[in-house]
């Protein structure tokens, strides 16, 4: 509804519009109406502010200005900007206020490259580490200061779990719906630097915070205050959100910490979607109006610092910081972009098959046990690495397994989460295979035959939506009854599709492995090589691959 609407009076004179709750404000034959769409925090203070703005009785060509504020996910105004089709607004608004330029880099760049150059800043406010008094007051005891590297899984800070006096679980919004989640990606990957490494580290986060992620910071901080899950919760929000999850009095209230290494402020951007010149002047009119003392001040008394960052909330509350928080000023616009990128590559779901060996090698010793054993305990634990959302399937392979195909399925290639047939869902089907299936001590291996015909059944039931792989456990060895490596390189070269590519990711187990045969295997899919001897390596193996997705397909051979 447009803010203040009380009448429409039709009068013999023509159509003329009334606003307002006290009195004539806005009487014309034709007003410019104004549609601004906000993000969800911000859309409180800009529904006020567009109040009073409409006050004003501010003109433009003569025409009177009304402005319409509506709450909008950002995500969803960028999808409308850029003529998607599903998801969208139903109508294109005139103004957006985002909760980061990164959204409004982010629709030029994919189409909306008409947008304006010049938004301008409506508000700021910080990135904190948010978390019950109580156990703020803990941390502070046990000299545990807030810092971006606890975003982190506690394997990459070396050690299994967190201690005692860290949070037990980081919690970070959604990236791929709140400003706070990418600025919380950028400073994720500046913490960890560049290269192999801190790609497996970044890779792992993105893991971490899919699981925990929330789509909106209300929620995020009523986790806080539930006492029943998490131990020592905390969340990564904007300043503003703490302050406004305080308005409800509790006994232990959240309050927001600072990060060491200094923190992301993030902006409010105002910028004119209007296509319409008269909507488009008027739009411009009222964000301009925006920068202005007034709405300023609507802004900080909503738990907001000023557009430019200077001025700090008006009665921020005790659970406030007073002083102004250091920034990481290392963290540029182009990096958050960057970031937003590699979330983008990391984050989709898997469509995977899994080829487990099962030949005569496999049962040979390896470190007081077999080749098998150590393969499954890897897997088990690989297991849990992929979530709900995850495609998987599960072949096993030997010279004699599959009557005319020396394979056979296990279990089929479909959501995890989700039975095959019957009762069971895939994930425990599999979790079971891995405690039970043998390796056959009298059969020869068949790789080459199950690679293709697994890369061929991901190639046939290939996902868009996902990132598609082939995954091999195996002693690394073929026996040569069936296809020859020329055949299969040459097989994989001429099926391989850049435009649906799927990788084949080989993990062999043990000594004696043919490498270079393996390595010319994956490199003809920008897959990768991987050598494993003991089940904990797996962890490294899969985010070392997983990883390839920043630069897949352009990948270097990696092994």
């Amino acid at each position: 509804m447009l803010a203040g609407l009380t009448a429409v009076a039709i009068v013999a004179a023509g159509l003329v519009v009334v606003f307002g709750g006290g009195g004539l404000l806005c009487a014309t034959r034709e007003p410019v109406l104004v549609s601004v769409a906000a993000a969800v925090d911000v859309a409180p203070a800009a529904m006020e502010a567009a109040e009073r703005f409409n006050e004003t009785q501010t003109s433009v060509g003569g025409r009177c200005v009304l402005v319409q504020v509506t709450e909008q996910s950002p995500a969803t105004v960028l999808r409308t900007l850029i003529g998607d089709r599903a998801g969208v607004l139903r109508e294109r608004p005139d103004g957006w206020i985002a909760d980061s330029s990164a959204w409004i880099r982010l629709a030029r760049q994919q189409g909306a490259s008409a947008l304006p150059a010049g938004e301008s800043v409506v508000a700021t406010s910080p990135l904190v580490f948010a978390t019950r008094s109580s156990l703020a007051q803990r941390f502070s005891v046990g000299r545990t200061e807030m810092n971006w590297r606890m975003v982190f899984p506690a394997t990459v800070r070396g050690r299994l779990t967190p201690n005692s006096d860290e949070p037990d679980i980081v919690r970070v919004p959604d990236p791929s719906l709140a400003g706070a989640g990418i600025a919380t990606v950028a400073a994720a990957r500046d913490v960890v630097g560049t290269g192999p490494e801190a790609d497996k580290a970044l890779t792992a986060f993105v893991r971490w915070a899919q699981a925990g992620s929330a789509p909106d910071y209300r929620s995020m901080l009523a986790a806080v205050d539930d006492h029943t899950f998490w131990q020592r919760p905390v969340v990564i929000v904007p300043e503003q959100s703490v302050w406004n999850h305080n308005l409800r009095p509790s006994a232990d209230p959240v309050v927001a910490l600072h990060p060491r290494e200094g923190t992301i402020n993030l902006d409010y951007p105002y910028v004119v979607t209007a296509t319409d010149p008269t909507v488009a002047e008027a739009s411009t009119v009222f964000a301009d109006w925006l920068k202005g003392s007034q709405a300023q001040d609507i802004v900080r008394r909503a738990g907001f610092r000023s557009g430019d960052g200077t001025l700090g909330p008006i009665s921020p509350g005790p659970q406030i910081p007073s002083e102004t928080p250091k920034t990481r000023s290392s963290v540029s616009p182009q990096d958050i972009d960057e970031a937003l990128r590699a979330w983008s590559r990391l984050a989709p779901p898997t469509n995977i098959l899994v080829l487990a060996d099962t030949s005569k090698h496999m049962a040979e010793s390896l470190n007081g046990t077999t080749r098998i054993s150590i393969a499954l305990d890897a897997a088990k634990i690989g297991l849990q690495l992929f979530p709900d959302s995850t495609h998987m399937g599960l072949w096993e392979f030997a010279e004699g397994l599959g009557g005319l195909k020396p394979y056979r399925e296990r279990v089929g290639l479909g959501p995890i989460n989700e039975p095959e047939t019957g009762q069971v869902v895939r994930k425990s089907r599999l979790a079971e295979l891995t405690g039970t299936i043998t390796a056959h001590p009298t059969l020869d291996s068949s790789l080459y035959d199950a690679i293709l015909g697994g890369f061929r059944k991901v190639t046939s039931e290939y996902r868009e939506e996902m990132n598609n792989a082939l995954l091999v456990i195996t002693a690394g060895k073929d026996d040569g009854k069936g296809t020859k490596l020329p055949e299969l390189l040459d097989k994989l070269r001429r099926e391989w599709n850049p435009d649906k590519p799927v990788q084949i990711i080989i993990i062999a187990f043990g000594k004696g492995v043919d490498h270079d045969s393996l390595s010319r295997i994956t490199a003809a899919t920008n897959g990768s090589l991987h050598e494993a001897q003991e089940p904990g390596e797996i962890i490294d193996v899969f985010l070392a691959a997983l990883a390839r997705r920043l630069c897949h397909p352009t990948c270097k051979p990696a092994t």
